[in-house]
This record gives structure tokens, C-alpha cells and sequence, in this order.
């Protein structure tokens, strides 16, 4: 049951679907909080009993369980995620309370919401906001329950093409069509699979949108071509921004049709970003989004079928105002008077530090500029969470005219609940630390609680410098995430896998990823289509077990899978926890796996580098293909077939198998069930569309 209440006029961020649905109720009548409201904030308590756990908020540092910490909704450009941020590049602000009540609670506000949940006072969960708002309470029973009513409110998660599901190949940036053709060349003499190689920012002619540098890649289409014929899918980057510069048409159209958004005085807003100074285009107006959308145009005619938007909180690496500020501060410093030590000078060169040091994504800068919201005038911060989320639509909705029965790919950096239907997201600018595989697989469930299914970090880290054991135990989680890109920046070790020796190892663990996707592809699309998780907690399939609870580095996948990622340095095995008798496979590579049945319990199992394990649940069905080089050459019609089955019950599995591009999901023939009956000690394999089966049964 799902019930709305309203404060003040909420502005309408059109993450529900059908707003029109639910009748608004006074806060006054909200049971489970206490409210308070001081000039223009709201502020929810609600006192926490020691069994209570909160899980959600999406994209959010921390634990799975986000109890004992405080966290600000507020899209932010830092790629620092270390364990003191409040606030990365996503605003999700769906929380499931789980303990002696059981409720969701979702508050749709595009501004900055503060959750202090058990920071200041343990018992206690504070959400504080501006007080014009609306909140959605759902009850349910249980956990599951909650977000598939959630999921079902704010609307089907997007759907990506079936090659997004194959290895991704990522660097800030490969220079030429040349490097990319060396990138694509040394996977393939390696037998390593790939199926997209991107293009960051330097594609571009000096950073400008929806152009191509014609000296670095030209004959731009032909190339496209080139790269689909060996079934390599080229991915370019998107940036917010859009450089200010005569005779460039996204510039002057956007000029000559208001596209942009304005400043205090009415004038075009300026900041700086990768392309010099910029223009933003309003996302929030409905004629904008259709206009921009339509731009993709100019790649997609030239065969690309893919692209990531970036930069999109929107990042501001300085304003004219910053600038200005320092340059002040500057002038006011007598620098004859710092030496000998003057006080009040010496204070002057610490705020010209941080003057300088906080020029990027000034809560001032967002305080500066304009958005007209169809018809509505809104300063910036008041609706600073929607800016990512609209740029995405704006792609979405364009995909939709341009491409009407091809689904393409598309992910985000910056988002709000409502994009997750548009789109997926990355978890941005992560680093080569062991600790951010750990972050990676607690935001998983919690980003699938909000919708956000198509979702993966940049393996082996983005900043700093990897190392081959880190990339490796990355490479193995990954190939769980639906989005699996090896992706690193600027100025940091090269990190493609054949960057480092004993490639062998590599093949091992991303031919396991291949082998997997029929499985992973249909286990994602159902999800999808059933508004339930792809990655859960152990404690949303084991509520009653005290220990699964408390677990944070096993995650529950699909219908039948646990899985247990390495991410330690120099752990040679490490310690599960099986809220059940499971089947255990430790893979070394596809050929070769040892099997077997494991009890209920605590476990120490060894894993090596290049070794992945995976469990499955009793009565479940695993399949598994022969790994091909690209997704594109994988068979469906022959599968290894694993199970535990220590019942004389029968098992089903359902199998999506569509062409890969269509939005058809529905058709009944793309849904193959497979049913294994047991049956006077013999056992009888039925399907709706005959397959080969190599059949593994343990009972």
C-alpha cells in the first residue's frame, strides 16, 4: 500500500509515472514521523529500535545497510569516494526501514535532502529538506515487496541492447581511430572477448558536442563500419556543456532559441568546462530536451549505437564570479608584509587558497543561473538533481523518434529516480583502491532498490594506477555487473589486460563472463520486466537469518545465484556465508570448474587470481554457453546445464532469448521455459524450443 503526503507545492519531477494516481494527504496525518518546519525546511524524525536497518539511497558511500552515517542527496563532481563523502553523482532518495515496522519511504524533492540516519543521535533517522515536497510511504510485506511496489510507481527500468552486455573497453581517451584499431587488434590476437571499445572526450573537434575531429578519425562512418564488422561497437561521450564559439550550430541554435540556461540578469549562463567557456543547455524545459535529444542524430546516422553522458551534475570547473573572487583576494595580499610573519596577511593567502582550491561546483555558481521549467522560472539549486536525469530523458526520448524499434545504449554519470527508465548510470570517477571493489558491491542492490539496473564501476579504477592483482579480482566481480567496462584515466597506467603478463589469466575470467551472458542477459530482462532485483542483499531473500543480515560482500543475483567477490590484496581464499545448502562452482575459466555441494554455514573457500566462485541455490538452474569473442557469436541452442536438485520436485526455468535490439519484450517466443522432472529415479529435460543440454545434476 502506497500512500502520498504533501507539503507546501512540490515541484514535479516526474519520477512517478502517474502522479494523479495517489491522493495527497496532509502531513499532518503522516503516522510514522514527526515533522517540524522551520521557515522553508521540513524535518522528519523517527525513532530507530536497535533491530531497525535502513537500506536505498542508491548510488550513496557507505555500507549496504546505511544506518550510523548521515548522507546528502545533492549531485556532486567528486571523484574523491572516500569514506567521509556525503554525497557522490547520483540523488536517490528511496530508504526501506526494516525492522520492528517494515516501510519504504521515497521523498521526491529535486533539491538537496540530508538524511541523517543514527549519526547524530543512534536511535534516531532525520530527513530534512526544503518544505515544499511530496512523500511517498509503502508498506508492504517485506522487503521485496516494498521495492517492487516502488519499482512499479516510478516505472519499467531501462533495457539495453544485448551486446551492452559483453566487455567494454574504456580509457580517457584514445587519441585516434588508429589506437582504437590497436586496442581492438591486441584483444583479438590474445583471444581476449570485447564487444565496445569508447571514445572519450578527444574525439571530438576541441571538445564541441556532436562533432569529429577529422584529422584523428577521419573518414569517421567508414570507420564505424570497419569496427562493426568485426563486431566492435563504438561508444562516444556526451559532455553537458556546450563551448561558446561563432559558427558553431549547437552554439548559435541554442543562442537564437533560448535553449540555454540564463543568468540573474536574463543573459546566457557561463562557466567553464572541458571546451573553455560554456553555455548549458536548460534540460528541464521540454523544447530543449527535444532539441538537444535530436542531436544525437549526427552520430547515430553515422551507424553508433551507444553512447555515456558525462560532466551532466552539471560540473563547473570555475565561473567568471570565481575567478574574480580570487583575483581580488590576490590583489588585496601585501606580499611585503608576509615576511616577517604578519598575521592578518598570512590569513589573506589561506583564503586565496581556498578560494582557488574551491573554485569547481561552488554552491554559488548554482545559486546563479536560471532554468524556465515550461513556462516557470527556477533558480538552478532548487532543482540542481534533475539536471543528469533530463539530459538522459532528453537522449531517451529522442532514441524513441530517431530509432523507434532499436533499443541503443545509453548510461549516465549524474542521476534522480525517473532516469533509471531511460537509462543506466556508472558510478564515476572511482579509484584503483581495494576498497572501492568493496564500495561497488554495496551499491549494487541499492541502486537496483531505485530502478537503476543497467549499472557497473569502472573496473580496475579510473584514477591512480592499478595493479595487475586488483584489475584481475575487479574483472571478477564484474563480470556479475551488467555493465562491465575497464575504464582508466589520463596520466594513469594503461590498464587493457594485455597491458600485463600472463594474459591467460585474463582470458579465464572474462571468458567466464561470456559464458554466463544468456543467463545474466535473461535474469537482467526479467528483472526489468517484473520490477524485482537484479543484485538483493542476502537479508532480502533470508530475512529470518540473523547472520545473512549482517553480510555485505555476498550478493544474491537473479533468480538462483549468490555470488562471492574477492577484494582483498593478496587473499588467496576467503570466508562465505551459506544461508543454505548450496551448489558450489569455483570456476578456473570456462573448461575448467570443480563442483560441488557445500552445507549450510560458515565456509573458507580458496580462490585464485584468476578463479571465480559462484553459488547456486537448491532447485535453481544455471546455463552456461561456449564463450565466444563477442556476444554476437554466442549459441543459444546449446547449454551446460547445472543444478542442485536433491528434491523429487520438478524445476523451471525461463530463458529470454530475443534478437538483441527489438523493444518486443513481451513476445511469448522470446521466452524458452526448461523444465527438469525427476521421475522413478530418471530425469527428463522438457523445453518450449529445443536446445542441447549438457545436463549436471547433483542431488
Amino acid at each position: 500500500m502506497i500512500k502520498k503526503y504533501v507539503s507546501g507545492t512540490p515541484i514535479n519531477t516526474d519520477a512517478i509515472i502517474n502522479q494523479k494516481k495517489y491522493e495527497n494527504h496532509s502531513l499532518a496525518s503522516l503516522s510514522y514521523f514527526n515533522f517540524s518546519t522551520n521557515k522553508d525546511t521540513l524535518t522528519l524524525s523517527y525513532p530507530l529500535s536497535k533491530e531497525d536497518a535502513i537500506y536505498g539511497l542508491g548510488e550513496a558511500n557507505r555500507g549496504i545497510n546505511k544506518r550510523g552515517y548521515r548522507y546528502s542527496s545533492f549531485c556532486s563532481d567528486d571523484p574523491n569516494h572516500t569514506e567521509e563523502k556525503e554525497s557522490l553523482y547520483g540523488a536517490h532518495n528511496f530508504i526501506i526501514v526494516d525492522g520492528l515496522k517494515t516501510f519504504g519511504v521515497f521523498v521526491d524533492c529535486p533539491s538537496k535532502v540530508e538524511f541523517d540516519i543514527g549519526y547524530t543521535e543512534y536511535d534516531k533517522l532525520t530527513i530534512s529538506c526544503v518544505s515544499d515536497v511530496a512523500i511517498y510511504i509503502i508498506n508492504g510485506n517485506s522487503c521485496l515487496d516494498i521495492v517492487s511496489q516502488f519499482r512499479e510507481i516510478i516505472g519499467q527500468s531501462y533495457i539495453p541492447p544485448r551486446w551492452a552486455f559483453g566487455y567494454q573497453q574504456c580509457r580517457w581517451s584514445y587519441m585516434s581511430a588508429e589506437e582504437i584499431r590497436n586496442v581492438v587488434k591486441k584483444h583479438r590476437e590474445i583471444n581476449i572477448p570485447l564487444d565496445a571499445v569508447y571514445m572519450d572526450i578527444d574525439y571530438m573537434e576541441r571538445y564541441k558536442d556532436f562533432t569529429i575531429n577529422n584529422d584523428t578519425f577521419p573518414d569517421f562512418e567508414n570507420f564505424v563500419k570497419e569496427m562493426q564488422s568485426s563486431n566492435i561497437h563504438l561508444v562516444p561521450i556526451i559532455d553537458a556543456g556546450v563551448k561558446i564559439e561563432e559558427g558553431y550550430d549547437i552554439y548559435e541554435e541554442g543562442v537564437k532559441d533560448n535553449h540555454f540556461c540564463k543568468d540573474a540578469q536574463g543573459n546566457d549562463f557561463v562557466a567553464a568546462v572541458w571546451p573553455g567557456y560554456t553555455h548549458f543547455p536548460d534540460f528541464l524545459n521540454s523544447t530543449t530536451r527535444k532539441w538537444f535529444g535530436h542531436k544525437y542524430k549526427f552520430l547515430i546516422d553515422k551507424g553508433i549505437d551507444g553512447f555515456w553522458n558525462d560532466m551532466n551534475e552539471p560540473a563547473i570547473f570555475h565561473s567568471a564570479n570565481g575567478i574574480e573572487n580570487a583575483i581580488n583576494l590576490l590583489r588585496d595580499i601585501d606580499t611585503k608584509r608576509i615576511t616577517p610573519y604578519e598575521e592578518d596577511e598570512v590569513e589573506k593567502l589561506f583564503k586565496l587558497k581556498d578560494a582557488l582550491g574551491n573554485l569547481s561546483n561552488q554552491t554559488s555558481d548554482y545559486e546563479s543561473f536560471y532554468h524556465n521549467m515550461d513556462g516557470k522560472t527556477i533558480r538552478h539549486d532548487k532543482v540542481h538533481n534533475l539536471y543528469g536525469y533530463n539530459m538522459t530523458r532528453a537522449a531517451g526520448e529522442a532514441f524513441d523518434e530517431i530509432e523507434p524499434n532499436k533499443r541503443l545504449l545509453l548510461f549516465s554519470r549524474s542521476s534522480y529516480i525517473g532516469m533509471h527508465r531511460y537509462g543506466g548510470i556508472w558510478t564515476g570517477d572511482n579509484h584503483s583502491w581495494w576498497s572501492h571493489i568493496l564500495l561497488s558491491i554495496k551499491m549494487m542492490p541499492s541502486l537496483n532498490m531505485c530502478g537503476f539496473m543497467y549499472v557497473g564501476s569502472d573496473i580496475g579504477g579510473f584514477g591512480c594506477n592499478t595493479s595487475r592483482d586488483l584489475l584481475l579480482r575487479w574483472l571478477a566481480f564484474g563480470i556479475f555487473t551488467p555493465l562491465m567496462r575497464n575504464h582508466s584515466a589520463l596520466g594513469t597506467r594503461q590498464q587493457e589486460v594485455y597491458q600485463f603478463e600472463n594474459t591467460e589469466e585474463f582470458k579465464n575470467v572474462i571468458d567466464i563472463r561470456y559464458s554466463l551472458i544468456p543467463y545474466l542477459y535473461s535474469e537482467y530482462v526479467k528483472s526489468a520486466l517484473n520490477n524485482s532485483m537484479y543484485f538483493r542483499p542476502l537479508a532480502f531473500d533470508y530475512p529470518e537469518d540473523e547472520i545473512a543480515r549482517d553480510v555485505e560482500d555476498q550478493l544474491m543475483l537473479g533468480e538462483g545465484l549468490m555470488i562471492t567477490p574477492v577484494y582483498t590484496q593478496n587473499a588467496k581464499r576467503r570466508y562465505v556465508y551459506l544461508p543454505e545448502d548450496m551448489l558450489y562452482i569455483r570456476f578456473k575459466g570456462y573448461d575448467k570448474k570443480e563442483v560441488k555441494v557445500l552445507e549450510k554455514g560458515h565456509h573458507s573457500i580458496d580462490v585464485a587470481l584468476d578463479e571465480v566462485p559462484l553459488f547456486v541455490k537448491k532447485n535453481h538452474i544455471l546455463l552456461l554457453t561456449k564463450p565466444e569473442m563477442s556476444t554476437a557469436d554466442l549459441n543459444y541452442d546449446k547449454f551446460d546445464l547445472y543444478c542442485y536438485n536433491p528434491d523429487t520436485s520438478s524445476v523451471t526455468y525461463k530463458l529470454f532469448n530475443d534478437d538483441g535490439y527489438s523493444k518486443d519484450y513481451m513476445n511469448p517466443e522470446n521466452f524458452n521455459t526448461l523444465q527438469i522432472e525427476k521421475k522413478d529415479g530418471n530425469i527428463e529435460i522438457k523445453a518450449a524450443t529445443p536446445v542441447h543440454l549438457n545436463m549436471n545434476i547433483y542431488e
